[in-house]
């Protein structure tokens, strides 16, 4: 597949709720040193050369606000309501591409600390192997236990990841992955788990420790302190 021929679509979930933040709006329109996340985050997106164009999928009560802080963006770019559940609202940006869509970038819109290079990695290796994911590898021995809560077995570091987003397919693939997934009522915690589920391999690649979810008040100071020279993509 010769990348010229190739139509990319950005879906960017933001219709979450954030509970475990704890503030009084979504935590994708709170802000980071000075700008909100989702800014951060489509700004990213935006600069990036080989995406045509971003879908943005928030709340119904969310999506004016969203209009309001991105409409600066140069790229074509949509507005789609999400569902009851992220892969509602996942499923609902994956329709709302165009047309000519071949292959799908799906990311947390509270990732603001993606790179370009992430995406651009991302969208050639699904155009090679179908379908892959972000991850770093763990830095935690992980073990696997049984119902019971004792020791299963202790999987070998070196081939445990800690998977991210974004998460790339080809549009065919990822389709067929959700409709499967709504035919048999089986979903997952990402998308990929979907893809695996039809028998589809998943390829990994290399993310970032910085490319952190924003989730918890936590997670909004480790992010100040990326931006205040800890490295990771400071959209300024």
């Amino acid at each position: 597949m010769e990348r010229e021929t190739i139509f990319c679509s950005a879906v960017i979930v933001a219709a979450g709720s954030g509970k475990r933040m704890g503030a009084d709006r979504p935590k994708q329109f709170l802000e980071l040193c000075g700008k909100t996340i989702i800014e951060r985050t489509a700004a990213v997106f935006s600069g990036c050369k080989l995406i045509d164009e971003i879908i943005i999928v928030s709340s119904a009560e969310g999506i004016r606000e969203c209009e309001n802080l991105l409409g600066n963006i140069k790229k074509n770019i949509k507005y789609v309501v999400g569902g009851k559940e992220r892969y509602d609202s996942v499923y609902n940006g994956i329709r709302a591409v165009d047309p000519s869509c071949g292959v799908i970038v799906i990311h947390d819109g509270v990732r603001p600390f993606v790179t370009e290079k992430m995406i651009e990695d991302s969208i050639e290796y699904a155009m090679r192997y179908g379908a892959c994911v972000c991850a770093v590898k763990s830095k935690d021995t992980v073990k696997i236990c049984k119902a019971d809560g004792f020791v299963d077995h202790t999987p070998d570091r070196e081939l445990v990841y800690n998977v991210q987003t974004p998460q790339t397919f080809r549009r065919d693939i990822i389709e067929r992955a959700y409709r499967t997934a709504f035919e048999r009522g089986v979903f997952g915690t990402d998308d990929a788990s979907l893809a695996e589920n039809c028998g589809i391999p998943v390829r990994i690649i290399e993310g970032s420790y910085d490319n952190i979810k924003i989730t918890t008040p936590d997670d909004l100071v480790v992010g100040e302190k990326i931006l205040n020279g800890g490295g990771g993509n400071k959209n300024s």
